[in-house]
């Protein structure tokens, strides 16, 4: 489709500036409360790699799952977009490394192929477009090492309540949308994807699905590399 490269490279732009300016300084006040399944596929993720695993967090924000992580015993690895998101990580967990890098670009990073156990990628997913699913996904699998895990997280989209847990926004017409994608009111942009297309381009980058469950408003997934 005409212009969709361009559509889903300005969506990128918009989503790093509007954590770097409007989000960074009072996400952990605003969302910083870790919902239950969330915990546990996290914790679930931990348990099942070995002692002293290496762990990347992939669009890591502020931190928010490490302290739960880091008491597991795992060694942690921070990548997110935002810079300001990244200093809040930092000022909290001076010890664990963080670069910045937005989650289209991971697998460019050679140096950190085939270097962790154990990726995460929570409730950021989202905020990447269908064009850009498998190039996120085949970084994940570089990073990993072979049997490597990880746990990601799908935003549902319930139509009756508006997109996932934000308002949708009245779009432009000439907007080059397709099927699941959403503008938010707030300016921000989600894609819904179905569980039929990502377990499709999971399995395509060659991971396999070990256990699932619905629920805090996301569809939930632990799979192996």
């Amino acid at each position: 489709m005409s212009g969709r490269r361009e559509f889903l490279d300005e969506r990128r732009r918009v989503c790093e500036e509007r954590f770097d300016t409007l989000h960074a300084a009072d996400y952990d006040a605003r969302w910083g409360t870790v919902d239950a399944l969330h915990l546990d596929f996290v914790l679930g993720l931990a348990g099942r790699l070995i002692d002293n695993a290496s762990i990347l967090d992939a669009a890591c924000g502020t931190g928010k799952y490490w302290p739960f992580l880091l008491e597991a015993g795992v060694r942690l690895v921070g990548v997110d977009q935002s810079r300001r998101m990244l200093e809040r990580a930092k000022e909290k967990f001076p010890g664990v490394p963080v670069m910045k890098c937005p989650l289209q670009e991971l697998g460019d990073l050679l140096v950190l192929h085939d270097r962790f156990d154990g990726l995460l990628c929570v409730d950021a997913m989202e905020c990447v477009g269908p064009e850009d699913w498998p190039i996120v996904l085949a970084g994940f699998y570089q990073l990993l090492r072979h049997g490597g895990l990880a746990y990601l997280t799908v935003e549902l989209l319930d139509e009756s309540a508006g997109a996932g847990r934000h308002a949708v926004a009245p779009v432009a017409s000439d907007a080059p949308l397709v099927e699941g994608e959403r503008f938010l009111d707030d300016e921000g942009y989600h894609y819904y994807p179905t569980a039929l297309k990502v377990d499709g381009w999971l399995g395509e980058a060659g991971f396999e699905i070990l256990a699932e469950a619905d629920g805090d408003g996301y569809r939930h997934l632990l799979v192996a590399r």
